[in-house]
């Protein structure tokens, strides 16, 4: 998905009913992913609340997203919404982790404190996020990092490293037995390379053990938009046995290379068994056609309720 450059001007009347739009669950799922888009791109203090009043919605898709654009905002008027989802034991483990990444975005000493108390958690994917993101905090602590965007505008939960030899940082991405953070500095270092051999190099990723690795890999060949990577990541969407987690990421993926190829694969799962994997595909033949029909930005939420209501 190509990055907004510019965010749109709303009223907070627009603004209140982008978040009734987007809480509405009678409305088409791609229909409430723009709303969601377009409320993170507001980034004010009404956007925050609008998004924190739908983590009651039943899709683990779409409170998994809320977080994430939580994150994005880096506003400390989220703490408390992110906090209350990674501490519900109930919750689905990939809201909760989005939830803790996404606190580790935000990266206060208030995050720190509150992220300490989940390192031990019961789930893998919430102690890896919880890792990474108490990493993450600590790089911008050490190097004073005051812009932390990539060259994808998005906020990552790590940093690159500065070397530039696709071979070396291949060995860092696929080494187990380093720590998880430095083998995610070498994965967005390999995205910001963008090379057809940083790409395979990628690509290879998708056989690390963790699922959360995993799941990163295909939202970084998502961000790259290349072609290259529609062998890997239609593998890993048709694989019945792989995560869920990596399975939705793997088809959102597949949306942002947004070509005829990648939207034939993905009807082939809208039925699927997983509701996580189905609704992923939805979101994502919306991303594709937006690709395809080249459109300069995703997500017009404010045009979806304005035509809905005309």
């Amino acid at each position: 998905m190509k990055p907004t450059i510019e965010p749109p001007k709303a009223s907070d009347d627009q603004v209140i009913k982008l978040g009734e739009y987007l809480r509405d669950p009678e409305k088409p799922l791609k229909g409430r992913f723009r709303a969601l888009f377009t409320l993170r791109n507001i980034k004010n203090e009404l956007s925050i609340k609008q998004i924190g009043e739908c983590f009651s919605d039943t899709s683990a898709l779409l409170k998994h997203e809320l977080a994430y654009c939580l994150g994005q905002m880096q506003s400390s008027e989220a703490i408390p919404i992110l906090s209350n989802v990674l501490g519900n034991k109930a919750e689905h483990p990939m809201v909760r982790h989005e939830a803790a990444e996404a606190l580790g975005a935000i990266g206060t000493e208030e995050c720190l404190t509150i992220l300490k108390d989940y390192v031990k958690d019961d789930e893998e994917v919430v102690r890896e996020t919880v890792e990474l993101a108490l990493g993450r905090i600590k790089e911008v602590k050490d190097n004073n990092i005051s812009d932390p965007t990539s060259p994808y505008l998005s906020v990552d939960p790590a940093f690159p490293m500065a070397c530039k030899d696709v071979k070396k940082l291949e060995e860092t991405l696929l080494d187990e037995n380093l720590p998880l953070y430095q083998r995610y500095q070498a994965m967005f270092s390999l995205r910001d390379l963008n090379t057809s051999e940083s790409i395979q190099a990628l690509c290879k990723g998708f056989q690390g053990k963790s699922a959360l690795f995993r799941h990163e890999i295909a939202f970084v060949l998502g961000q790259i938009q290349h072609p290259d990577s529609i062998a890997a990541l239609t593998k890993n969407l048709g694989d019945l046995d792989e995560n869920e987690m990596v399975r939705h990421e793997c088809a959102e993926a597949l949306g942002a290379i947004g070509n005829p190829e990648c939207e034939k694969i993905l009807k082939v799962y809208l039925e699927d068994q997983q509701r996580v994997v189905r609704e992923s595909c939805v979101v994502a033949l919306d991303i594709c056609d937006y690709e395809m029909a080249g459109n300069f930005q995703y997500a017009d939420g404010l045009q979806t309720i304005a035509t809905e209501s005309s």
